[in-house]
């Protein structure tokens, strides 16, 4: 009965939102890009005040991974606004993806914003092919809620674990999916498609942490956790970092 219920609520959220599909086979839909960068920098302020403890726990031992000459090389992907630079330790060189190239007004304020870093360049490149980035290139790799919205969050994971320099640690902070048994698991499936546009392409239904399991890491530290005060479509969490 209750997957009868899912699939019929579905369904009708998957027709109210044929107009958004509709925008999208027209390409008007990239207009929305050039404002959903302003959108996202104005979230971050709110999600990152409820997410603080997360963050610190996530980034305290970034700097662990530093290299043999004290230099820390850190290659965010979907690095949308910054919203992690103010986590980042001291000193350590920064370099920014994304492949939005509009949130580069908006990177470029957290930048002025966050002095203790030094940074590279802001190149616009899907996680899925940074071929601008060395083979072994860097000591982190950080993507947080970016492996809702790729095409392939295995691709991406082949990206990192290829930049990486053997002994680098990957750090991630996900929204996932919820347990099957509770009610936001029923609204995550239902309202998934209508997300997926007003998210910039953001699926809420991804159990990212078998991605992460299968990825190939030598080492594996996730936990799961749960967002305060946000919304339940995306308050179920994985977080951790992998080394290569």
């Amino acid at each position: 009965m209750k997957s009868c219920l899912l699939k019929v609520c579905r369904l009708l959220c998957v027709t109210l939102t044929l107009p958004l599909y509709l925008v999208e086979l027209t390409g008007l839909y990239g207009m929305y890009k050039r404002v959903f960068p302003l959108l996202a920098y104005n979230v971050t302020f709110s999600y990152n005040d409820k997410m603080h403890n997360a963050k610190r726990e996530l980034f305290r031992n970034v700097a662990a991974f530093a290299n043999d000459d004290g230099g820390l090389r850190l290659l965010e992907i979907g690095c949308g606004s910054g919203a992690n630079f103010r986590f980042y330790p001291h000193g350590c060189t920064v370099t920014c993806a994304d492949p939005n190239p509009h949130f580069e007004k908006y990177l470029r304020m957290s930048m002025d914003a966050n002095t203790h870093l030094t940074y590279g360049a802001f190149l616009v490149a899907p996680g899925e092919d940074m071929g601008e980035v060395k083979d072994e290139s860097v000591d982190v790799v950080v993507c947080t809620l970016v492996l809702c919205s790729v095409s392939d969050v295995q691709r991406v994971l082949r990206e990192v674990r290829r930049v990486l320099r053997t002994g680098g640690a990957f750090f991630f902070l996900e929204h996932v999916v919820s347990v099957s048994s509770s009610g936001t698991h029923f609204l995550q499936h239902v309202f998934e498609p209508l997300w997926y546009y007003l998210g910039d392409g953001c699926v809420v239904t991804r159990a990212t942490w078998k991605d992460l399991e299968a990825a190939g890491f030598s080492e594996l530290h996730l936990k799961h956790v749960e967002a305060p005060r946000v919304s339940r479509m995306i308050r179920a969490h994985i977080m951790g970092y992998s080394i290569k």
